[in-house]
C-alpha cells in the first residue's frame, strides 16, 4: 500500500470517530437533562474510574496510556459539556467582571499609589513607568502596601511578583491570599543591580553586603566569589540609605545605580547580577475590581482536590479552549499537610465568551478565588 492508501483509511475511520463523537455528546446531553432533572452532581469519579480501566484493558499494554490520555480528555469534555448545560444563566463573577470592564476605559496617569522601601527602589522605578504622575507614600515592608490599599489610604499599590532568575516571591503570594485586592496592571522591569559604597571605598575593602532577600540571590554568584558576608534588608534602596549613613568603610549595598546620586554613594561594580538577562515582574493592585482598555490577561486562584486528576481537570478547561496558561504557582494551604492552592496567569480577554464559561464554571468549585482582568507592559 502506498501514504495514500493508508491517509484514506485513517480519513475514513476519523469520519466514523467524529459521528460516534457526536453521538456520545448527545447522551451526554440527555444525561445532563436527567441530572437537572434529579438534581444530580456532575462528577460521578468512581464511574469514570470505571471506564478508565475498562477501556485501557481493552486496547492492550501498548496503548494503555494513549488509551487513558484520550479517555480523560473525552471524560473532561463530557464533564464541561454538562456543566454548560446545567448552568443557570449568566454568574454573578461575570456580571461583576463585565461591569468593570464596561467602566474601565484608559489607565490612570495619576494617583495615590504605596510602594515598598524608600526613593530610589526598583517598586519605585516601576511605579514611574505604570504612572507618569504619581504621588508615593513608602511603606517598609510589603504587608503595608496592601493594608495601605485595603484601608484607603492610597487607591494603588505596587508589589514584586518574580524575577526571572530568583523565582517567585513567596511572601506576596501568601499576602495576595491574606488581603482581598485585586491585581489592575503588571510590568516586566529590567532590573541593574550595582554594588555601592561610600566615596573612596575600594572593593577589596568591602567585607559585608546589605540588600532586600531577592536582591542578593540574583547576585549570588559574584558575593560567593568576593567571600563577603551578606546581611537581609526589608529593601535595597533602604540598605544603600544604610551605607551612605553608617560611616562605615567595609560595607556596601546592592541596589540601582539611581541609589547611588540619590545618597551619594559610588558604584563599585555594575555587574553584579547572576546574569545579564534579569527582569523583575511588579503588579499594581487596588481594593476594588477595576478592568482597563486591553486587559488580555487574567490571574485567579483555585484549590484541587484530593483526587487523581484534579489539577489536570482545572487545566484541561482552558486547554480545551485554546487559552494559554502562562504560569502556574502553588502555594501550601495553612494548617493543612501537603495541600495546596494554585495561583493560575492566563492569556485570555475576559470578555471573550469561552472565558466567561471557564470562570462561571470555577466559580463553583469550593476554593475559587479571581485576583483580575489586566495588561501586562513592559
Amino acid at each position: 500500500m502506498e501514504l495514500k492508501d493508508y491517509r484514506e483509511q485513517l480519513d475514513q475511520i476519523d469520519d466514523q470517530l467524529t459521528a460516534l463523537f457526536k453521538r456520545r455528546m448527545e447522551t451526554v446531553r440527555q444525561v445532563a437533562d436527567y441530572k437537572k432533572e434529579h438534581n444530580t452532581p456532575v462528577l460521578a469519579a468512581s464511574r469514570e474510574r470505571d471506564i478508565l480501566y475498562r477501556v485501557t484493558g481493552a486496547c492492550g499494554e501498548e496503548l494503555q496510556e494513549y488509551t487513558k490520555i484520550l479517555y480523560m480528555t473525552l471524560l473532561e469534555l463530557s464533564r464541561d459539556y454538562q456543566e454548560n448545560r446545567l448552568s443557570t444563566g449568566e454568574s454573578r463573577l461575570c456580571r461583576d467582571i463585565l461591569a468593570a470592564a464596561e467602566g474601565g476605559g484608559a489607565f490612570p496617569s495619576r494617583a495615590v499609589v504605596a510602594c515598598q522601601g524608600a526613593e530610589g527602589a526598583y517598586s519605585q522605578l516601576a511605579c514611574g513607568k505604570m504612572f507618569p504622575l504619581p504621588q508615593i507614600m513608602y511603606c517598609s515592608r510589603f504587608d503595608g502596601v496592601f493594608r495601605a490599599v485595603e484601608t484607603g489610604m492610597c487607591r494603588y499599590g505596587i508589589l514584586p511578583i518574580e524575577n526571572s532568575s530568583a523565582g517567585s516571591v513567596t511572601e506576596v503570594y501568601d499576602l495576595m491570599e491574606k488581603y482581598n485586592c485585586k491585581i489592575v496592571r503588571s510590568l516586566k522591569l529590567k532590573v541593574e543591580h550595582c554594588l555601592l559604597a561610600r566615596p573612596g571605598v575600594t572593593l577589596a575593602a568591602v567585607k559585608e553586603v546589605v540588600a532586600h532577600e531577592q536582591a542578593l540571590n540574583q547576585c549570588g554568584e559574584f558575593l560567593k566569589n568576593q567571600g563577603v558576608k551578606v546581611t537581609v534588608f526589608d529593601n535595597n534602596a533602604r540598605a544603600a540609605q544604610y551605607v551612605a549613613e553608617s560611616g562605615r568603610t567595609d560595607v556596601a549595598a546592592i541596589a540601582s545605580a539611581g541609589c547611588a546620586g540619590l545618597y551619594g554613594l559610588e558604584i563599585l561594580s555594575d555587574r553584579v547580577a547572576n546574569t545579564d538577562h534579569n527582569y523583575t515582574r511588579f503588579i499594581c493592585i487596588s481594593k476594588e475590581l477595576e478592568i482597563y482598555e486591553g486587559a488580555n490577561r487574567i490571574t485567579f486562584v483555585a484549590s484541587a482536590s484530593h483526587r487523581p486528576g484534579s489539577l489536570y481537570s482545572l487545566i484541561a478547561k482552558f486547554a480545551t479552549r485554546g487559552l494559554n496558561i502562562c504560569k502556574l504557582e502553588s502555594r501550601p494551604i495553612p494548617g493543612k499537610d501537603f495541600e495546596f492552592r494554585f495561583y493560575f496567569d492566563v492569556e485570555a480577554s475576559v470578555l471573550s465568551p469561552d472565558t466567561q464559561t471557564v470562570l462561571s464554571q470555577l466559580e463553583k468549585e469550593p476554593f475559587f478565588t479571581f485576583l483580575g482582568a489586566y495588561s501586562e507592559v513592559f
